[in-house]
């Protein structure tokens, strides 16, 4: 195309010289030089069609596509093993009648700590202990201020859990993380005994792991108790993971102080009730039998999918 028609082609040349020829002359060139013109453009035309087509054929060739193949299974998201783990405390709670109520990360200190009777020199209040936002202000260490939060200025019964992320200055191991979740439980009402508080973690218990539990001493309130579940790992031998003790703590619980009842303003005179807290890391681990917290934590698509 370019050597016969482009801007110095042959065919070109001629046409721009036919000015120097006689009238004659350059009517029979003109005729002539269309008629080959005509005819270069059609099989140019028609050359360009066989080698497009001709291209199409071979990428269709390279390309080729067996469509009786399986197609490829897009790859679907799950729940992380610790939402799956709350779902299942939720689900369980929520049969007993209780109600989910949630609250906020950053807290204040009277309801982390005053309204739940722990004093100015309490040691969980200490600034070693606690990621203080100001003097006043915190990253909560539980979510007992929820707690505190469903009892003022409401009237019993009260029955809630409240799942959270909770943070506290701990060292990163095996079993601790200085972020960690948690769900804890209110029930106060006339006439709400220890007898009721070992009933609700006993039923519980079993839902969730079967037999492998055992009541224990809790040293936070009193009366209490705290609900240990058979290592995993040594079988109840005593292993690092266990502290050698064979089994370990996924739940503290006890009766609700008298103070902290009058604080939100439900007269103790008239109502007990019993409250409880559990890690949700720890009963995640017992559940699927792992034993380092880290690997929640990782992000690890090879641990992670497995669940």
């Amino acid at each position: 195309r370019v050597k016969y028609s482009g801007k110095k082609g042959q065919l070109t040349a001629i046409l721009r010289g036919m000015g120097a020829l006689e009238p004659e002359a350059r009517r029979e060139v003109g005729e002539l030089a269309n008629a080959v013109r005509g005819e270069l453009e059609a099989a140019i035309a028609d050359k360009a069609a066989t080698l497009k087509r001709a291209a199409l054929e071979a990428r269709l060739a390279s390309e080729k596509l067996d469509v009786t193949l399986p197609g490829r299974e897009k790859a679907c998201g799950r729940l992380h093993p610790l939402h799956t783990v709350e779902n299942r405390i939720r689900e369980i709670f929520i049969g007993m009648g209780f109600t989910v109520v949630e609250g906020p990360e950053i807290e204040s200190a009277y309801n982390n700590f005053d309204a739940l009777n722990a004093p100015a020199d309490h040691p969980s209040r200490d600034f070693q202990d606690t990621f203080y936002i100001d003097e006043t202000t915190l990253l909560r260490t539980q979510t007992s201020p929820v707690q505190i939060r469903a009892m003022t200025g409401k009237t019993p019964p009260i029955r809630v859990i409240s799942p959270g992320r909770v943070y506290r200055s701990d060292d990163v191991d095996a079993t601790h993380s200085p972020m960690f979740h948690q769900v804890e439980g209110l029930v106060v009402d006339k006439g709400i005994t220890m007898a009721d508080l070992k009933g609700t973690l006993d039923l519980f218990a079993r839902s969730l792991f079967g037999e492998e539990t055992r009541p224990h001493h809790f040293p936070f309130t009193e009366p209490s108790a705290e609900v240990d579940v058979s290592c995993f790992v040594c079988g109840g031998k005593g292993c690092r993971l266990c502290k050698g003790e064979g089994w370990i703590e996924i739940l503290g619980a006890g009766m609700v102080h008298p103070n902290v009842l009058a604080s939100c303003g439900i007269d103790p005179e008239v109502y007990s009730g019993f409250a409880f807290g559990m890690g949700i890391e720890r009963v995640a681990m017992r559940r699927y039998n792992i034993n380092d917290m880290r690997l929640f934590f990782e992000n690890d698509v090879r641990f992670l999918s497995q669940f």
